[in-house]
């Protein structure tokens, strides 16, 4: 239901700070709580990543947060931004049949390359896709070998 161009994209929840928002911590469990219908405690959070800019020249700060096992979290999503939640496992992730790139133009010449994550149904790019790559390269280094770990 969302307009703009992002309608219908993949993306993490998240969003604009608030001015009761503490920081951009407080902005992403915020969000989660709107858009999953989830409450992180903030003990759960291990950090904030580096601050990636999209094309516009907004600033995005990904928060990266241990939810605990899916199970037992009792997702609400809110239906007027997110038509649905799925999860893809890690070895799903660093299995390199399921990556890919895309070049993208400036103009008339190539501009730059950035991550794609695909399955059967869905397609993760753009800079959710450079958040994952990110968080990939902090969870399971060095990421380009992480297949032998999962399979040896």
């Amino acid at each position: 239901m969302l307009k703009g161009k992002h309608k219908g994209d993949v993306s993490f929840a998240g969003g604009k700070g608030d001015p009761s928002d503490r920081d951009v911590v407080a902005t992403a469990l915020r969000e989660a709580r709107e858009e999953l219908g989830v409450t992180i405690p903030a003990e759960r959070v291990w950090g904030v990543m580096k601050p990636l800019r999209d094309t516009s020249g907004m600033m995005i700060a990904p928060v990266l947060a241990n939810l605990g096992p899916l199970e037992e979290l009792a997702f609400k999503p809110n239906p007027e931004e997110v038509d649905e939640i799925f999860t893809l496992s890690l070895s799903h992730l660093s299995n390199p049949q399921n990556r890919g790139y895309t070049n993208f133009r400036t103009g008339n010449k190539y501009g730059y390359t950035l991550p794609v994550f695909r399955n059967s149904k869905h397609r993760v790019w753009g800079l959710t896709a450079v958040a994952l790559d990110h968080t990939l390269k902090l969870l399971i280094p060095p990421y380009g070998s992480v297949t032998e770990v999962f399979n040896g």
